[in-house]
């Protein structure tokens, strides 16, 4: 009778998981202040590879591509972290939507538009050059505009469920002005060309929205 075969067991260490993840950091890390100070183009595999102190190799396990180096960065820029949880599922953006106060909704949304725009603003930029020459950066690019209008679009249809929207007021155009006023080419004019301070710019887009919005 032949004895059963012996299944092989996948070896699984947490240490290993967590040297992988803080090589994963620091790759992307290397690659995002590569990207910002000489650009996507410019910006080789090997000089990530170089910045970040692990062999090319490495990053190609990684990543695969350059593009999906891009891609990564900006998933953790975005969320704070690698996951593919969607910010419309993430515990901060829903909280942002079950607030029950219009006006401190608007304000809040402006909050968080600061705090990411001080957290992503930099490879944003990059994605934005970059997609004019790379049509898998210009992909997304394009899912990057649709997911944030979209967004924007759920906040303005809380406050009309609220019936606190102005009078004449829908939802479509409430999230035109909130993706607008929200925008990141908003932030590069104000903040990086006209020398507003992030505070500034919270301030004037939150008293925006609610002036705009709220009836």
């Amino acid at each position: 009778m032949t004895p059963p075969r012996e299944t092989k067991r996948r070896y699984h260490s947490p240490r290993r998981d967590a040297q992988a993840a803080a090589t994963r950091r620091e790759i992307l890390e290397a690659a995002g202040r590569l990207f910002e100070r000489d650009g996507y183009a410019a910006t080789t595999m090997a000089a990530v590879a170089e910045e970040a102190a692990v062999s090319l190799k490495t990053v190609y396990v990684a990543f695969e591509a350059k593009a999906g180096v891009l891609r990564a960065l900006w998933n953790l820029r975005l969320r704070g972290d690698e996951t593919e949880t969607p910010v419309g599922e993430r515990a901060w953006y829903r909280e942002l939507l079950t607030e029950p106060d219009p006006e401190r909704q608007l304000r809040q949304n402006a909050r968080n538009s600061r705090a990411g725009k001080e957290r992503f603003g930099g490879v944003l930029e990059v994605i934005r050059s970059a997609a004019s020459s790379d049509a898998e950066i210009e992909s997304l690019w394009s899912r990057i505009q649709s997911e944030y209008r979209e967004n924007q679009r759920s906040v303005a249809a809380s406050v009309a469920e609220k019936r606190a929207l102005r009078r004449g007021l829908d939802v479509e155009r409430a999230a035109d002005v909130l993706w607008t006023l929200n925008n990141p080419d908003v932030w590069q004019l104000l903040v990086g060309l006209r020398g507003w301070s992030p505070d500034e710019y919270e301030r004037w887009s939150a008293d925006t929205a609610v002036a705009q919005l709220l009836g």
